[in-house]
């Protein structure tokens, strides 16, 4: 399976490419941005990609850092409320039930702004739960990533961590329910478009490791969304530009129950057919996630924050 991946060197110096079943990277001619890549038609990028792939590989995914695959003017979106599921552990929770109940069928989708590319974290990097949220949950989804034309290029598993307490409260507390530092994860390599048959059957998986032990699974498939990514994409491009493309993650079918919230300690396993694995563990506090900041000059910050095993 190819991967187009960013990653620094030993010096941090960040550079893009493609990874292949092997581990070997090979990097693309004048070390272009993601952003970049995604200002080319489909078309044009799977020629360079093809091209790129063919080549000797200069190293190894061991001797580089694989860096979240989001840069420039880049934005992480997300859609809520696309899985039968989700609309009920969203009615569940919530003191406005009607309001899910209706977004449900309704023709608009709802659609919500995730992270800016320097917020977000990848495989191995903690993500965190709010300081003043009670109950909290992991969300595996699959995402979309877009060129500036709004062809889908290519896919991601992400992680949209949420506070189900706040958002409960008042839907309009959704933006301080998902947005913050520790909120958004993504897996470290795009799997191109072409190489996914059937994104609209793809398993998904979700397992939260607390001492060593599995305290939540459960599993669905991109089969059961109630949506088409398609409809999704045009009501993102509808009134607003995306001159270096974006993510848009596409909503859960896994919520668990009302007496299962994360903790600090706990490992994050999603894995979603064909696309990858994201693990990550779970910090108490946005505080905890403050190095992302040093992290935007040094990229190689991140290797004193990598973890997740979880054994």
């Amino acid at each position: 399976m190819t991967r187009i991946v960013r990653f620094a060197d030993d010096a941090g110096t960040v550079r893009t490419g493609v990874a292949d079943d092997t581990g070997g990277v090979r990097a693309f001619p004048g070390a272009p941005l993601i952003a970049e890549l995604l200002r080319l038609s489909g078309a044009e990028l799977r020629a360079l990609v093809d091209n790129t792939v063919s080549g000797p590989a200069a190293a190894h995914e061991e001797d580089v850092l694989l860096l979240p695959p989001l840069d420039g003017l880049m934005e992480l979106w997300a859609a809520g409320v696309t899985y039968e599921r989700s609309r009920e552990a969203r009615v569940e929770e919530s003191a406005e039930q009607s309001v899910y109940e209706r977004i449900y069928d309704a023709e608009r989708p709802e659609l919500f702004f995730k992270a800016a590319p320097w917020r977000v974290v990848t495989d191995g990097e903690p993500i965190a739960v709010r300081d003043d949220s009670e109950l909290n949950v992991p969300e595996p989804e699959l995402a979309l990533v877009l060129n500036r034309h709004g062809e889908t290029v290519g896919y991601l598993v992400a992680d949209d961590v949420s506070s189900r307490s706040i958002e409960g409260a008042n839907p309009l507390y959704l933006p301080q329910a998902k947005i913050y530092a520790g909120s958004a994860a993504v897996s470290s390599g795009i799997v191109p478009a072409w190489e996914i048959a059937a994104p609209d059957a793809l398993d998904i998986t979700l397992v939260v490791w607390r001492d060593g032990e599995a305290a939540f699974r459960s599993a669905t498939s991109t089969a059961a969304f109630h949506r088409t990514p398609r409809g999704l994409v045009e009501h993102l491009w509808r009134s607003q530009p995306f001159p270096d493309g974006a993510v848009l993650s596409t909503g859960t079918g896994i919520v668990p129950a009302l007496d299962f919230t994360l903790r600090a300690g706990d490992v994050v396993e999603m894995s979603i057919e064909g696309v990858g694995t994201l693990r990550n563990p779970v910090r108490a506090g946005q505080a905890e996630l403050d190095w992302l900041v040093e992290a935007i000059s040094d990229p190689l910050t991140r290797r004193a924050h990598r973890g997740g095993s979880p054994k």
